[in-house]
């Protein structure tokens, strides 16, 4: 950057400085930082000249000038690699790369849990097992780096009445081209190679046998517990004293050396159950695309019913590269035409939303909708004799509930006069 000139206000402090030497110069009015400094040097003495030097080097901020070179175009306070500084170790991708190696390479899925059994091996060993069923499970939408900030793969299961659905929820499967889903979970991957098409059926053939998981759910639930039932403890004397007084816990902690208070984390009665666990390293010992059940040894939290995600261990080592590429070959080809069905579904939502929104969803049905399937006419068709059926169950009054009534019936509800 080529030297700017001092301001006026600089020259007195310097006309000083050169006041002090033998030999009295002439200060223009007007001389560049560089040459002034140079001019100078010979000039002062040689304490003044030394102090010169040492500020010759630095680059001013108060008055925007400076004496080194022109910077680069790319700042230096942030590390970057193309400058030649280590990677930062702070910031969404410093994250992102910390996280790798606690990040699935694949999907999870969500399951059922139906219950427990007994598995036996060749050689007659009897182990526990637990028996997980997928339910239509199907892929629903991504999530990406670009747009929020990580990779994740948003997976729904089973099947609810859309009368039961919220609207904008609705809106949203109508948008996806899919039926609402009775739960929605999210799995996060490690990179953009783990996603998976909108609408994708995953079933369980995505494991093999013999591979680990991870299986995480909600355990029983037992309400407001005691101590003794709750962490375990032994209760007080049933005699020598202890009088109704014997499955409380004692004393809830010091009086003086903690300073008469109760410690963080302290054992007390409170709600049991219902804490999300997982039970990691699950050996896979079954899976049956036909009944659509995955068995994995050992016991899984919950009741009967309970809702699991399963996905693969993340302390063992993930499947090979061959299974994870022949699984998402299989995948694919179960569900051909995904991305035109997406974009069909998300066209077709657009011209019902803005049917809707004018109030011409009978006409829009009457000319035929683009893309509107069959069964996606009968649907809005029955749903639509459903509103009307309620619009006139509404206008009935209540007379003519009063004149289909029996005789006596009638009279029995009429009121009864007092004289």
């Amino acid at each position: 950057m080529a030297p700017r000139l001092l301001p006026r206000s600089c020259w007195a402090g310097l006309a000083r400085a050169t006041a002090m030497t033998t030999t009295t110069a002439t200060v223009p009015t007007e001389m560049s930082a560089a040459s002034l400094i140079a001019s100078s040097q010979s000039q002062l003495p040689t304490s003044l000249a030394l102090a010169s030097r040492m500020v010759e080097g630095r680059r001013g901020v108060k008055y925007g000038w400076s004496t080194l070179p022109k910077r680069g175009s790319k700042p230096t306070r942030f590390n970057q690699v193309s400058s030649g500084l280590p990677a930062s170790s702070t910031g969404p991708a410093a994250s992102l790369r910390r996280k790798e190696n606690t990040t699935p390479l694949r999907t999870g899925v969500l399951a059922t849990k139906r219950g427990m059994t007994a598995f036996y091996s060749k050689t007659g060993t009897r182990y526990p097992c637990t028996v997980l069923e997928l339910d239509s499970v199907q892929v629903v939408a991504n999530k990406t780096r670009e747009k929020n900030g990580y990779w994740a793969v948003q997976v729904g299961s089973g099947v609810k009445r859309a009368a039961t659905v919220d609207p904008p929820l609705l809106g949203y499967y109508e948008a996806k081209g899919l039926a609402p889903k009775h739960h929605l979970a999210e799995f996060r991957v490690r990179t953009s190679a783990g996603l998976l098409p909108p609408g994708t059926n995953i079933q369980p053939d995505w494991f093999h046998v013999g591979q680990c998981v991870d299986v995480r759910s909600n355990t029983r639930a037992f309400g407001f517990a005691g101590v003794m039932k709750r962490h375990g403890f032994s209760g007080q004397n049933k005699s020598h004293g202890n009088s109704k007084n014997h499955r409380t816990m004692g004393t809830t902690g010091p009086s003086q050396g903690s300073g008469s208070r109760v410690m963080p984390g302290k054992k007390m009665p409170g709600r049991m159950g219902n804490e999300r666990v997982t039970v990691q390293n699950l050996p896979v010992l079954q899976i049956d695309n036909e009944l659509g059940i995955v068995v994995v040894k050992g016991c899984v939290g919950g009741t009967k019913g309970a809702l699991v995600k399963i996905q693969d261990a993340l302390k063992k080592p993930p499947p090979n590269a061959e299974f994870i590429a022949k699984a998402r070959n299989l995948v694919e080809e179960r569900s051909p035409g995904v991305a035109e069905q997406l974009e069909a579904a998300r066209k077709r939502h657009l011209e019902l939303k803005e049917a809707r929104r004018e109030g011409r969803i009978a006409e829009l049905l009457a000319n035929g909708l683009s893309g509107l399937s069959l069964e996606d006419e009968s649907r809005i068709a029955e749903a639509e004799a459903m509103e009307n059926l309620e619009g006139d169950i509404e206008e009935v009054e209540e007379a003519d509930f009063a004149e289909a009534l029996p005789a006596e019936i009638h009279e029995s509800t009429q009121p009864e006069v007092r004289a």
